[in-house]
């Protein structure tokens, strides 16, 4: 009987510990909030889930990574780098053109025009994620690894036939930056910033004759319904998407939990990076627009092309002047890597 009782108690004990040590990694545990203003049915947003469920394996559950897509947090996007420096929010899907007020500076590290070729773009982006990481370095924002954006081709969706700077003259474009707006505006070519939502109503109301789209996913703002006609330009400089901790939640995490969080990072850029250039999408994606009714024309001259990349470099170069020492700085470091 009496060795029962000890047994019982032993079993008890060990139990009772077992709790305990539970208790405690629960109590070690981390969960972190993600700010996202991307809806869940972008395609970055499955690439962000999946660094969140990275992130708990890598780190036996000691460190979880709650997403809030859509800017559920209700954070507006230029205020993110104020927040992640005061340690309101604990990590951020950051994307350098949003702040333009703070920091004017990050949306010179990449533009429109600087790439001619997709493949150009994979070799040029160690040299962007360095120059986004001294920039968000400056308020106090640890970066790790983040998603690489698909290379889309952009080209001029309009009404009527457009294949060529000389046709698009006397004709009205919507853009979706102040960057854009400059470049057309070199070439004698109007230009306004009409945002996505807009867009659609611009070309049907005639607001504007010409859309410059990314055209890989023009169907998904139904262009194809009001226009008829499109010719590509040249491929997409995709500013990559990064993830961004403050530096005061990087300073409660272990050895453990931080080699987590940068291994998931790493990993996701890696994925991204080997998704981003793909003839075989864009080819299909070509001859879907074409079977909703869109005349594909020839591509904008090699002539063409040049003339635009020269004015967009330009209006490239004034953006960064403008926004002071940082701006010339990595606007410097990317065109010297991309003229290499």
């Amino acid at each position: 009987m009496r060795n029962n009782k000890l047994n019982m108690l032993a079993s008890g004990a060990t139990f009772l510990g077992l709790v305990s040590t539970i208790t405690m990694a629960q109590a070690d545990a981390l969960t972190f909030n993600f700010h996202s203003g991307l809806t869940e049915s972008r395609p970055e947003a499955e690439h962000i889930d999946a660094f969140a469920t990275l992130v708990e394996e890598k780190s036996g559950g000691e460190l979880k990574i709650d997403v809030y897509h859509a800017g559920a947090l209700g954070l507006k996007e230029a205020d993110v780098l104020r927040s992640l420096q005061r340690g309101m929010i604990d990590m951020a899907l950051l994307y350098g053109e949003y702040y333009t007020r703070d920091a004017p500076a990050l949306a010179s590290v990449y533009a429109q025009g600087a790439i001619t070729e997709a493949d150009q773009h994979l070799d040029i982006l160690p040299v962007i994620k360095e120059m986004y990481d001294d920039g968000f370095a400056k308020w106090d924002i640890h970066t790790v690894g983040g998603v690489v954006a698909p290379v889309f081709d952009v080209g001029l969706h309009c009404k009527e036939p457009v294949d060529s700077l000389e046709d698009l003259e006397g004709k009205k474009v919507r853009v979706w930056s102040r960057h854009l707006v400059e470049t057309f505006d070199e070439l004698g070519i109007a230009a306004q910033v009409i945002p996505q939502n807009d867009m659609y109503m611009a070309l049907q109301t005639g607001v504007v004759d010409c859309a410059y789209y990314l055209s890989t996913v023009a169907k998904t703002v139904s262009l194809h319904e009001v226009t008829e006609y499109e010719s590509y330009l040249h491929p997409w400089a995709a500013a990559p998407w990064i993830f961004g901790i403050s530096e005061q939640s990087l300073g409660r995490l272990d050895d453990n939990q931080r080699q987590a969080l940068e291994e998931a990072g790493q990993e996701i850029w890696a994925r991204t990076r080997d998704l981003a250039v793909d003839a075989e999408r864009e080819a299909l994606a070509r001859k879907e627009r074409e079977s909703l009714g869109i005349t594909v024309l020839s591509p904008f001259s090699d002539e063409d092309m040049d003339t635009f990349v020269a004015a967009a470099w330009k209006a490239w170069k004034d953006m960064a002047e403008n926004a002071g020492e940082d701006g010339l700085y990595y606007y410097n470091n990317v065109t010297e890597a991309l003229s290499e």
